[in-house]
């Protein structure tokens, strides 16, 4: 890498506040906010809304839809749509 040109790639802490979770990795991400880590050193933090540990599709508490359900309201409401002869 050309030095000097690129954006400082070091240990951040990314919180998940909702969900009580924190995980620590590198990025070139930055914050004034620091964190004290598990390991006893301290390192940048940055707050998120949604992480693996809050997000449905991860933690399976996602909505399943009820296709059938929806077309069938549908056709009561506008008729099926097929012309009977």
């Amino acid at each position: 890498m050309k030095p000097g040109i690129h954006p400082a790639y070091r240990p951040v802490v990314f919180r998940d506040r909702a969900a009580g979770f924190a995980f620590l990795t590198r990025s070139t991400a930055t914050s004034d906010r620091t964190v004290q880590w598990e390991d006893g050193h301290t390192y940048p933090v940055i707050d998120v809304e949604i992480s693996s540990a809050s997000h449905p599709f991860y933690t399976g508490t996602q909505r399943v839809l009820d296709t059938a359900g929806r077309v069938e309201r549908f056709e009561r409401r506008y008729g099926s749509g097929r012309s009977e002869r």
